[in-house]
Formats: structure tokens, C-alpha cells, sequence
């Protein structure tokens, strides 16, 4: 098996920076703590953070010829990622997002889209999702990847052994088209609490929980941030708490999420384990700046998930 995790979907660059409490329209310097570029998205930000926690990684995705590509590419490579699919694209520059992040942790993001949205399924692809234990959707929005081939993507993938997750990006309003299509292949779908009310309509997150569940879904978690996350499982529900911390970016805290969850799934850890480590993930990176915040290895992610104080589910 060439890699534990295939993460398909965005790959972009995010240059975070902070404290700012409001943009100056002068030229002079204002010192600030910190800012931090790093690989993000849907699949760079989870392929990344596996890689951190230790877990074989291959992206596929796509980048722009730019600088900003390079260094995409290479800071992805040096965190262990197997970047063999993620394609340049050229003349067209890499989806690049400027996060400004106050000290409360509020953050605004301005967005420059590339060559993300250009991720699409060949051959080398399919090959790729019939060898791995774990594949992560992260793509649905991308032209090349809805209305088909990205269903054909995780179809192979579960006829093929993988165990497939999903997550979403600012997802449109005919996501739930494509997720009609995707989730009869997905054995855990893990939209934010957001995402998950304005897809379906629903006026809490038990009755999006139904919905999704519904259109296939095997189970379904719910990242709902400083509240912690629901969880659908084998026909329980349950409400986790997260981590009683003063966050400092949470730009990541999704991708970091799902990236744990497999990480810990790889390792041998039941779901409801693999979630609470998951949410012991997300608040490292929440503490840090960037796609990797404070997160060190899975060990040390371990330790801080027994250590960590827990806050109100």
C-alpha cells in the first residue's frame, strides 16, 4: 500500500498574520507577533497535519507555476507528503488566502483563487485511491471533480478496501447535489456546524445530522468549534466538548480535525477515540499560528489530549 492517506480536494497557501485590529492606510511599519505561510485547504491543510502526526501521506490536487506553487509544493515535501499528484498548472497562479487575525482570535480573510479549483481524477488518481487505507474528500466545488468524477474517485476507493471521509470549503448551494452523489461512498462526512445548517436547511444540528445520514452518509460528525463536535455513529449520537484553550488562529482547526481523526483511526483507535483526539488536534493548531500551530507528533498530541482542560460539551 503506497500511502495510509490519499487527501483530495483544495491545495492553497495561507499567510497568516497577527495581531491586527484594523488595516492601516498609512506606510508606516506596525510591529506585529507573528506571521506564518504555510500549505492549507482542504486537502494541503489535511495532508500536512497527517504528516505531522506520522501518518504516509500522498495529496492530489493542484497548484499554479508560481512561486507561491513552489512553496506549496516543498513545504509539503518536507513534512513527508508524497506530492507525485498534485499538478502544476501553467500560467495560472496558486489559490493564495491572507488571513489577518485580531487578538481575540477573529480573524477576516481575503482570497485570491488559482489553480485549486482545477483538481481532477485520471488514471494515476484512481490507481492511487485503489492502494490507500484512508482517502479524505475534500473537493466538492471543483468543476473537474463534481457531477461525476469524484463520485467515480471514492466508488473505487470503498470498492477497494479505503475508508473514505469528507469535508467541505464554503460550499455553494448545489453542494447538496454533489453530496447526494458523493455520501453513499463516504463512511464519515464531517462539515462544520455552519455547513451543515446552511446545506440543509435544517434548524439544528440533530436534524442535519438525519439529513446527511439520509443522503448515505455511513456517519457523521459535526465540528462546531468552541462547542466541541456532535457525533453520529453506529446509531448513537453524542456531544464531545473541546478543549478549554485561548486560541490564537483557528484558520485550520477543521482540516487539522479530520486529519486527526485518520491519524488516530490508522492507528487503531475506535471512532469516538479517534474523535477526541481529533479535537485534542485541532486545539494544538488553534494555540499556534498557521496549518500547524503548536501541533508537534502523535504522541505528543496524545499526552496533551489527557492533560488538556476539557470545557463545557
Amino acid at each position: 500500500m503506497e500511502s495510509a492517506l490519499l487527501a483530495v480536494g483544495l491545495t492553497t497557501l495561507d499567510i497568516v498574520a497577527r495581531p491586527i485590529e484594523d488595516l492601516t492606510r498609512t506606510e508606516r511599519a506596525i510591529l506585529i507577533e507573528g506571521i506564518v505561510c504555510a500549505p492549507a485547504g482542504t486537502a494541503g491543510g489535511a495532508a500536512m497535519v497527517a504528516a505531522r502526526l506520522g501518518t504516509p501521506t500522498r495529496i492530489l490536487g493542484a497548484v499554479g507555476d508560481d512561486l507561491n506553487g513552489r512553496f506549496v509544493r516543498e513545504g509539503l515535501e518536507a513534512f513527508g507528503v508524497d506530492t507525485g499528484l498534485l499538478a502544476t498548472r501553467p500560467g495560472q497562479t496558486t489559490s493564495t488566502t491572507l488571513l489577518t487575525v485580531e487578538a481575540s482570535g477573529r480573524r477576516s480573510s481575503f482570497h485570491a483563487p488559482g489553480a485549486a479549483s482545477t483538481a481532477a481524477v485520471d488514471e494515476a488518481a484512481l490507481g492511487a485511491a485503489r492502494r490507500a487505507r484512508f482517502v479524505h474528500y475534500g473537493g466538492i466545488g471543483a468543476p473537474a471533480l463534481d457531477g461525476g468524477a469524484g463520485a467515480e474517485l471514492l466508488k473505487t476507493a470503498k470498492d477497494f478496501g479505503a475508508i473514505v471521509t469528507c469535508d467541505l470549503i464554503s460550499p455553494r448551494r448545489s453542494a447538496p447535489d454533489e453530496l447526494k452523489r458523493l455520501l453513499p461512498y463516504v463512511d464519515y462526512f464531517m462539515p462544520s456546524a455552519a455547513e451543515a445548517t446552511f446545506l440543509t436547511g435544517a434548524e439544528d444540528l440533530e436534524a442535519a445530522v438525519e439529513q446527511f445520514l439520509a443522503w448515505g452518509a455511513g456517519g457523521c460528525i459535526i465540528k462546531d468549534g468552541g462547542r466541541g463536535s456532535l457525533v453520529a455513529l453506529a446509531g448513537t449520537r453524542r456531544r464531545l466538548p473541546a478543549y478549554a484553550i485561548e486560541p490564537a488562529d483557528t484558520t485550520s482547526c477543521g482540516d487539522s480535525y479530520c486529519a486527526g481523526f485518520i491519524s488516530a483511526l490508522g492507528r487503531g483507535w475506535t471512532p469516538l477515540e479517534a474523535c477526541r483526539f481529533a479535537t485534542a488536534t485541532a486545539a494544538l493548531v488553534a494555540l499556534g499560528l498557521g496549518t500547524l500551530g503548536k501541533l508537534q507528533g502523535f504522541e505528543e498530541t496524545a499526552e496533551a489530549m489527557r492533560t488538556m482542560t476539557i470545557g463545557e460539551a
